[in-house]
């Protein structure tokens, strides 16, 4: 499923909103679909999603997107997301005691 919300954020002389999805590869389906530049999706953020105008947003509403809070989409986004795992800076003792 996608969302977007209506948060509506100032930045560049507009308001911005967020589309985000179940999965990512529905969000950057959907986003294909409805015409948004990969440049739209935040790279680098904690939680994946697309800043959007108020007029891309009616678009993703008329093409399927359901509509969440602001809040929610963000608690919706972060399910999606996977950290990446934790990479030890040293071996442990049980690691290099499989080379001894």
């Amino acid at each position: 499923m996608v969302y977007v919300d209506d948060a509506d954020v100032p930045k560049y002389g507009r308001g911005w909103c967020h589309l985000t999805a179940d999965s990512l590869g529905e969000l950057h389906a959907f986003a294909a679909r409805i015409g948004l530049p990969a440049r739209a999706f935040h790279r680098g953020a904690r939680h994946p999603h697309y800043d959007i105008t108020a007029d891309q947003r009616l678009n993703a509403l008329r093409s399927g997107a359901h509509p969440v809070s602001p809040r929610e989409v963000v608690r919706i986004a972060r399910q999606v997301f996977v950290p990446p795992p934790a990479v030890a800076s040293s071996p442990s003792d049980a690691q290099l005691a499989l080379f001894a």
